[in-house]
């Protein structure tokens, strides 16, 4: 199961005085975060993906510069399978953003993906007709009603001005509650809150929050 992270801030930062504090929750993770990792982050209104084999507290995190967004995402790949750079998330198209922690079992979708969380995406974009919040909604309620048993189904995705967190799981609260941090200039949402840090908040299982861009 992966660690998912997201930023908006008003005030371009450093990411990589984030991202390291995204690879160190990822590093100390009880389970193994290291099948590789990806993001987007835009600079300059304009988005650019990374992915890298490697795990991501290996790699260099001081090479992205500045930016006032984020959506990364450190794979924990299911049974340790294809752990190859095109599995990693971000997933992504012209218009959206997609990254996924979770376990479902038993699934009766047939979707196009290279992995079943590419399958998720793809699926939730079915249903979209003018609101990908509606369609994450929809789509993700027919995948649990077609699957025999959802361990946990976190997903955010992200399109130019809004991101969307939705948090649905069956077990294991510590590992699978996602967590966010509002203030004013600044939004986070981290599958866990980065260590010493205070004015973290659990986001509640099933629901969907949404984050409008500064």
């Amino acid at each position: 199961m992966c660690r998912l992270f997201y930023l908006n801030s008003k005030e371009k930062i450093n990411a990589g005085e984030y991202l390291e504090k995204f690879a160190l929750i990822s590093k100390n993770s009880k389970e193994y975060q290291g099948h590789g990792w990806g993001m987007a982050y835009w600079i300059d209104g304009e988005r650019r993906i990374y992915k890298n084999i490697k795990p991501i507290w290996e790699d260099d995190l001081s090479q992205f510069g500045y930016t006032n967004r984020i959506v990364a995402h450190a794979r924990s790949a299911f049974r340790d399978e294809g752990i190859v750079v095109e599995n990693n998330m971000p997933f992504y198209d012209d218009k959206y953003v997609f990254i996924f922690n979770g376990e479902l079992r038993g699934v009766r979708i047939k979707e196009e993906g290279r992995i079943g969380a590419e399958k998720i995406f793809n699926y939730v974009k079915r249903f979209d007709k003018g609101s990908i919040k509606e369609a994450i909604l929809k789509g993700a309620s027919i995948i649990e009603k077609k699957s025999a048993y959802v361990r946990a189904m976190n997903i955010i995705v992200a399109d130019r001005n809004y991101a969307y967190v939705y948090s649905k799981f069956s077990e294991d609260p510590d590992y699978f509650t996602m967590h966010k941090k509002v203030e004013d200039n600044i939004v986070l949402v981290s599958s866990d809150p980065f260590p010493d840090e205070s004015g973290w908040q659990k986001i509640e299982n099933e629901s969907i929050t949404e984050f409008k861009c500064f």
